[in-house]
């Protein structure tokens, strides 16, 4: 199979779609592989390296789309959009909940698109999303880095170290949401030293954090009123909701956020499906921030781009198999991998993703 990888052009979006190695291993099974040149650099893999890996290297985006599938990281930007063809493969994150746009312009291509959020495991009877795992779990750890650093008198935060030291209260973190990002946001915050606190309405989710962090976490069941009278207490608030393939419910209202004390801090994880915070708004990583009612927002929905080398190699350890599958099989693939299969959104011109249905039942 003739398999693409173009250069992501989302802002500061240095990840990509496959390492060197993987590139190897396809050349191996006898796959062609287009790379775009300089696709890999920002995430520390250069052109040689594909090159020497069998790759062939291709100048323009639009080469690098002349293919039968297409491995990326970040959804199609409207630049993009003229690139997509019927029958081609498309295998990328989407999050089509929060993107009407791009859900249409998908179904008026006739491209086949899988998005990696979406493809789905069960173990032991729960559904488990295996190649939404390894970024969440960057997204949920850089949260709080992100959030420690805007805290920061000189970034415009209100000056709060959120370790604290002795004599001096460490900083508050609310964590909404004890799933893979909220887990991992509670591990940074308890790793810093601060006074952290989760909410989830999964009172076994809370459970299984208590095994972990015991007591240096306040584990609580989510409800609105707590919601309200928590978030004014807090230095850093972190949105990580997950509702599969559909936009999170709306958990802090305005009026909570104007209660905030002056300088404090959100960063909203679940921002790329729409957010859980009504004064959410997405931003880059070349503009991460902004205020609104004296809170600095962080809404940057491709965070683990931050760190691209770490990202590139954990998604590409996860995306493999699927990879493998879909590149030996082509449209076939999903008769092998029932997990593709339930990562599929937009088939022949169809909105086929029950999930994403829900959200757009006119299309």
């Amino acid at each position: 199979m003739r398999i693409g990888v173009p250069k992501e052009i989302k802002d500061q979006e240095r990840r990509v779609g496959l390492t060197p190695d993987a590139v190897r291993r396809l050349r191996e099974r006898g796959h062609e592989i287009l790379i775009q040149a300089g696709a890999g650099e920002g995430a520390g893999f250069k052109d040689i390296d594909y090159k020497a890996a069998g790759a062939k290297l291709v100048v323009t985006a639009e080469a690098a789309w002349d293919a039968d599938l297409i491995i990326k990281v970040k959804e199609p930007l409207p630049t993009e959009y003229g690139y997509l063809r019927r029958g081609q493969l498309l295998f990328t994150y989407l999050h089509l909940a929060a993107n009407r746009e791009l859900t249409v312009t998908l179904m008026q291509s006739g491209v086949t698109a899988i998005a990696y959020e979406a493809v789905e495991e069960t173990q032991n009877g729960q559904r488990h999303f295996p190649l939404l795992t390894p970024m969440s779990k960057i997204a949920g750890r850089l949260a709080v880095q992100f959030g420690a650093r805007f805290l920061e008198s000189p970034q415009g935060g209100r000056g709060v170290l959120l370790a604290g030291i002795p004599g001096v209260a460490p900083g508050r973190v609310l964590v909404l949401g004890a799933g893979v990002v909220g887990t991992e946001a509670v591990r940074m915050a308890v790793g810093l030293g601060a006074r952290v606190t989760v909410l989830d309405i999964n009172v076994e989710r809370l459970y299984y954090l208590e095994t972990l962090f015991g007591d240096r976490v306040e584990y609580l069941y989510s409800t609105p009123e707590l919601i309200t009278y928590l978030v004014p207490l807090s230095d850093l608030v972190i949105g990580a909701v997950l509702v599969p393939g559909q936009r999170p419910p709306c958990l802090v209202p305005e009026a909570a956020v104007s209660d905030m004390p002056l300088g404090a801090v959100i960063v909203d994880v679940t921002v790329d499906q729409g957010g859980c915070v009504e004064t959410i708004r997405p931003t880059t990583h070349s503009r991460p921030v902004y205020s609104a009612c004296g809170v600095l927002h962080c809404g940057v929905p491709n965070l683990p781009a931050a760190v691209p080398r770490t990202a590139t190699q954990a998604l590409t350890n996860s995306t493999w198999p699927y990879i493998l599958c879909l590149a030996d099989h082509g449209d076939r693939a999903f008769e092998f991998s029932p997990a593709l299969a339930k990562g599929l959104v937009v088939k022949q011109h169809h909105l086929v993703h029950p999930d994403v249905r829900v959200v757009f039942p006119d299309l």
